[in-house]
């Protein structure tokens, strides 16, 4: 049966707060009157949060682990798991409980009685980030604004839902690096707001560093935007003017007797021009990028393991174990009794025993 509600979460390294996602969010799903599935992407997390998952798997047979072959990054974990989902309301949501979980039925019901396609979580009070992020974050937004004319709300991350055409909508584009807190607006659908407080994260480190943030400055404006393209062409043609105007200077004053002393001004002039044509060429250069990993046609993220093809004993020539603990602390999770193991790998602990399984979004939505 298809459930009403997915909920789909990217995870990498998050086994401090993993605990406290699920004692929050069970209960909340539970007592909604409504059909849900719980999509955990780990995107290739190196601790204990595979091992979690699967015991939280066993527990809650509402929740879906999907584990990715390698870490491909928050965006790429995101759609993942909207590839996997089967709900007809989608919800991404991260781990961290920033977002708080409790506003998903409210989305849910201004989806419903407004009739929209997108409702988005915006942060009202941001006080509990630092003063840089929100000062950047606003800034940044207002640029993004400017330069695509794409109307994303400047306070809304990627905690938002969508309806089951605007995620079969997203799923069918072709673009790789997506940005989907610029591409969903983008796609214009009717759509609504929710307001809440953002809170502190709740459990272990930030995985949004600076270096990932400028990463996705870049991917948002390279993707959205033609606008730095132009800018260099301008700056090509306002340095091609330069350079005539320099010339008819020379000449005038060669002939009027006149010459130009120092080697100041030419070293300036040189190395003007020349940061204008560096500038240009690393313009072109991020656009050129992005059209050769399109030609490539590689995917962003490889799917290893989902429990839901895993417990139906779907396997296929690709399947693979999921990978062995990085240290010895998995004793502590208990393992599954053998009765209730895979056949096919009853000799290996639970937690070790699903095999891999490449999910494809056809075989999902059947």
């Amino acid at each position: 049966m298809v459930p009403e509600l997915s909920v789909v979460i990217p995870m990498y390294n998050e086994e401090e707060v993993l605990p406290l996602l699920v004692g929050r969010l069970r209960p909340l799903l539970d007592s909604m009157d409504t059909t849900y599935e719980v999509v955990a992407v780990d995107d290739g997390s190196k601790d204990l949060t595979a091992a979690l998952l699967q015991r939280y798997h066993r527990e809650w047979p509402a929740l879906r682990v999907v584990r990715l072959r390698a870490n491909a990054g928050h965006q790429a974990a995101i759609s993942a798991g909207l590839v996997s989902a089967l709900g007809d309301y989608v919800v991404t949501l991260d781990a961290d409980l920033q977002d708080p979980p409790e506003i998903i039925p409210q989305m849910l019901t201004a989806a419903k009685d407004d009739g929209v396609d997108v409702v988005y979580g915006v942060r009202n009070d941001r006080s509990t980030d630092t003063w840089f992020k929100r000062v950047s974050a606003r800034a940044f937004y207002r640029f993004i604004g400017l330069m695509s004319q794409t109307s994303a709300h400047a306070d809304a991350g990627d905690f938002r839902l969508m309806s089951r055409a605007t995620v079969d909508a997203i799923n069918s584009l072709p673009e790789h690096n997506r940005v989907l807190r610029f591409i969903v607006p983008a796609l214009n659908f009717p759509s609504d707001t929710v307001h809440y407080k953002r809170e502190e994260r709740a459990a272990g480190d930030s995985k949004y560093p600076l270096l990932k943030m400028v990463k996705l400055s870049l991917d948002s404006l390279t993707g959205f935007s033609t606008a730095p393209l132009r800018l260099a062409t301008f700056a090509g043609f306002g340095g091609a003017v330069l350079a005539v105007l320099l010339v008819l200077y020379t000449l005038i004053s060669r002939s009027q007797g006149h010459t130009v002393a120092g080697w100041t001004s030419t070293v300036a002039i040189v190395a003007g021009v020349g940061a204008v044509q560096l500038v240009c060429v690393g313009i072109l250069g991020e656009y050129i990028g992005r059209m050769y990993a399109h030609m490539q046609g590689r995917p962003t993220y490889f799917i290893a393991y989902d429990s839901m093809t895993a417990d139906s004993g779907s396997h296929g020539p690709t399947d693979t174990p999921l990978p062995a603990h990085p240290t010895g602390t998995q004793r502590q999770i208990s393992p599954e009794p053998a009765a209730e193991a895979q056949p096919v790998v009853a000799a290996q602990p639970a937690v070790e025993a699903q095999p891999a399984v490449e999910a494809q979004p056809s075989q999902l939505r059947g």
